[in-house]
Formats: C-alpha cells, sequence, structure tokens
C-alpha cells in the first residue's frame, strides 16, 4: 500500500481535525511540527538577542563602527563559506543531527561570549571570531530546516508552516530576541543576555532530541564514492540543476539583480532617509524598520491563509517587482508616516512572495536535491548584497538619496516583467501546477498523462 494511503488511513482523526482549522494553523495538528517550531522560535530569539547584546557589547569596549563592521562582516563570511556545504549535508545526514550539531555549537559560541565578557576579557576580535562561527552554524541550519520540512509535513500543509517561519522572523528575532537582549542589558551588561541565550539554545537541543530521526530521501541508484569527493559531485550536481530548471535559474538570476538593486538603499541610504528629510532619529529609524517587518509578518500570515496560486510563478515574481514601487516614494517625502506606510507595503508583499518561494523549492525540487538547492538559494541571494552596500552610499552622494531611491523602486517591476516574458514562466506554471494536474494544452506526452510535476529535464537521475 503506498505510504500515503497509510498515512491517511493511520492520522485519518488528525486530517479531519486538519480541515476544520484555519488554514495557516493546519500545520500545527502534528506533534513533530510544533516540537520544530518550539526549536525554531528559540533559536530566532537567541539569534535577535544576540545582534543586540553583540553590538552593545563593541560600544562598552569603546569600538568604532570599523569594529562593528568587522563582527558583521565575520558572520556573514561564515555563512557564505559554510552554506554551500550545508545543502550538501543536508542531502546526505539526517537533518535532526544537523540541527542539534548547530544548535549545541550556537549555544557553545554564546556561552563562551558569556565568561568571556563575565571576567572582562572579552575584546573585538573575540566577537568577530564568535560571530564568524555562528556565520558557519547558519549555514548548515537553513538547508537543513527547508530540506527536513517536507518530510513532516504533507505537501499541502507547507504553504501555511512556510508563513508561519515568515512570521516568526520578524515578530522574534526582529522584535523579542532585540528587547530581551535590551532588558537583560539594562539589568546587568551584554555577557547576561549571552548567558540567557546560551540557555535557550539548551531548550532548542532538548526539543529536537525529542523529535524523530526521518531517513535522508536520497536516489536509489546512485552509485556513493568517497565522501570528499562525493561532496564535491554533489555540490556540481546541484549547480546543474539550478542551470538545468528554467524557473529556478530564472527566477535567481532576478532575485539576484533584486537584491543588489534594493538593499544598498534600504541598508545605507534609509537612515540617512530618515533624518535628513524628516527630522527623525534613532526612534524614527526603529519606527521605519518595524513597519517592515510587521508588514512581513502580515503578508506572510496572509499568504498561508490561503491556497497557493494557479499562477505562483507570474504572482511571486510581479510581488516582488512591484513590491519595489513604494521604495520610490522614500526619497521624496519628508513625512515619516508615509515612509512607515511605504514600507509596510513593502514588506507585505516581499514577505508574502518569500512564503510562495519557500514552498514552491519545497514542492517542485526533488527531496534529493532539495537541501543542495535551498543553500544555493540562500547564496545567490547573498551574493551582491556586500557589493549593494558597498556601492549605495558612494552612489547616494554622487546622485542623491532621492534618485537612489527612484531606481531602486522603478527599475525592478520592468525587471519582473522582462523575467517572467524571457523565462516564458507563465507557461512554466500553468504546465507544472501545485495541485499536480498540468494543462494538457500546455504538456503533451507521457508527462501529461501522468500528471508530472516536474519537466523531464527536472527530474534527477
Amino acid at each position: 500500500m503506498p505510504r500515503a494511503e497509510v498515512r491517511g488511513i493511520r492520522d485519518n482523526g488528525a486530517v479531519t481535525e486538519a480541515t476544520r482549522l484555519p488554514r495557516a494553523l493546519r500545520p500545527f495538528t502534528s506533534g513533530q511540527y510544533r516540537l520544530l517550531v518550539a526549536a525554531l522560535a528559540a533559536s530566532l530569539l537567541s539569534a535577535g538577542a544576540w545582534l543586540v547584546a553583540a553590538v552593545w557589547q563593541v560600544v562598552e569596549l569603546g569600538g568604532t563602527p570599523v569594529d562593528l563592521s568587522s563582527v558583521a562582516v565575520g558572520a556573514s563570511l561564515g555563512l557564505v563559506v559554510a552554506v554551500l556545504f550545508g545543502g550538501v549535508a543536508a542531502d546526505r545526514i539526517p537533518q535532526r543531527r544537523i540541527l542539534i550539531g548547530v544548535e549545541i555549537v550556537r549555544g557553545l559560541t554564546f556561552a563562551v561570549a558569556a565568561v568571556l565578557g563575565a571576567t572582562g576579557l572579552i575584546e573585538v576580535w573575540h566577537l568577530a571570531a564568535l560571530s564568524f562561527v555562528l556565520g558557519l552554524a547558519d549555514g548548515f541550519f537553513y538547508p537543513a530546516y527547508s530540506a527536513w520540512l517536507p518530510a513532516i509535513l504533507p505537501a499541502e500543509q507547507l504553504l501555511a508552516a512556510n508563513g508561519v517561519e515568515g512570521v516568526l522572523r520578524p515578530a522574534v528575532m526582529q522584535a523579542a530576541g532585540p528587547a530581551l537582549a535590551s532588558l537583560l542589558i539594562a539589568v546587568q551588561a551584554p555577557w547576561l543576555a549571552f548567558a540567557v541565550v546560551a540557555v535557550m539554545q539548551a531548550v532548542a537541543v532538548v526539543v529536537l532530541g525529542l523529535m524523530r530521526t526521518t531517513a535522508v530521501r536520497r536516489d536509489p541508484d546512485e552509485i556513493v564514492v568517497h565522501p570528499v569527493r562525493q561532496s564535491f559531485i554533489d555540490l556540481r550536481d546541484g549547480f546543474v540543476y539550478l542551470l538545468r530548471a528554467r524557473w529556478l535559474f530564472a527566477t535567481l538570476v532576478f532575485s539576484i539583480i533584486l537584491v543588489f538593486l534594493i538593499m544598498g538603499p534600504i541598508e545605507v541610504l534609509l537612515p540617512f532617509a530618515v533624518k535628513d528629510q524628516t527630522g527623525g532619529g534613532a526612534g524614527a529609524f526603529a519606527l521605519a524598520l518595524a513597519a517592515f517587518g510587521v508588514g512581513g509578518a502580515v503578508g506572510s500570515l496572509t499568504v498561508a491563509s490561503l491556497p497557493i496560486p494557479r499562477r505562483y510563478l507570474t504572482l511571486m515574481i510581479l510581488a516582488w517587482g512591484v513590491g519595489c514601487v513604494p521604495l520610490a516614494i522614500i526619497g521624496l517625502t519628508s513625512w515619516l508616516w508615509v515612509m512607515v506606510i511605504a514600507l509596510f507595503i513593502v514588506g507585505v508583499l516581499f514577505d508574502g512572495a518569500q512564503v510562495v518561494w519557500g514552498t514552491l523549492l519545497q514542492r517542485r525540487v526533488p527531496p534529493s536535491m532539495l537541501g543542495r538547492v535551498s543553500s544555493l538559494d540562500f547564496f545567490v541571494s547573498l551574493a551582491l548584497m556586500p557589493i549593494s552596500m558597498a556601492v549605495a552610499g558612494p552612489v547616494g552622494e554622487a546622485i542623491g538619496i532621492a534618485p537612489a531611491f527612484l531606481i531602486a523602486g522603478l527599475v525592478p517591476p520592468v525587471l519582473a516583467l522582462v523575467t517572467l516574458a524571457l523565462a516564458r514562466l507563465g507557461e512554466d506554471e500553468l504546465a507544472h501546477p501545485l495541485d499536480g494536474h498540468p494543462d494538457p494544452s500546455i504538456v503533451t506526452g507521457p508527462e501529461a498523462a501522468a500528471g508530472f510535476e516536474l519537466p523531464a529535464d527536472e527530474r534527477h537521475s
């Protein structure tokens, strides 16, 4: 009997219960998923608290902006170094074990920072080195989490689960974590925040330890060679799949250009726009960032509550492209409330589309490739981000903040339309709907008769 039918018989009561719940809450009928979300929340809380505590520790040490940059670069460098191999590991090693290992490493890192801070021995280079280790850990975390989720939940609940993650990140990592760190620093010092987040990582390890290990989903016909050689073969296969899957390659090319166009203005020029155009200070800037985060949570929850659209590629690309248009207003207005509304709209559309994207990867990428493709997605998305931030300042000084935000707001919609047309993504989404029922006018041959979700050139052999 097929495994899906067995699970349907065994969990018939749970399935009935799930259908009675709002779509966004249905994944919570799975005990395994509830444990995973608890571990994720603890990990995100620690990450958000670390960001504030590390920055404040640098400030207390009398550090300069260059020192702060070295800490940030350490985390980014670690992530970039590890994420591709993290994807290879996620396709070879049970993902639960990877996540437990990651949380142990993170917890030990926070504990070292706490001890160094409490004894007065901590220095900026310590924080940079610890940030590098945390970046390495994150490089293994994201591919393993993405690859494990489809093994825990049925396909129809993945959109909702990705929406939950989209809500947790701004709510826990961008709001609750920094708030917790600020409170602990006010009570004692940054070292106390480091100690508390180390305990939070221990909680994540315990929760993950309560979960069941799922088998790694591999191609049964593959020939495995020496582990080191196999790692590079797996990495090569991931790039080959990326280049052959037109929908994936086109979306990632669009994403890398989009990140280059908008991340620099948002990260570098937005503080100056708030200060120079509205006269606001740190509080006004925090409000603008909060609007972006709240919009992301609203967009994620909204998409998680709806069925995945038939035109999922078209709507996703357009949401990212058109979602940039409000950025054009930021450089032109002197009213803070206008900036807040603009950033809220950007957050809604961006994170809503991101939920669709995460679900799309988990539904269309072969299970044996999902870890590597997720890591490539993350790697490519980061590729031009440092360059965007590096050139945003000089560009803003050369042409002004208003023209820089106009470019960030008006070029992406054109780029989205060009991507949809050149890659023929409209045809692709009709031929490969996520409900498994292709349009027979688009797909012909055996794939149409069998209702294949993947085109022939995307199936891993």
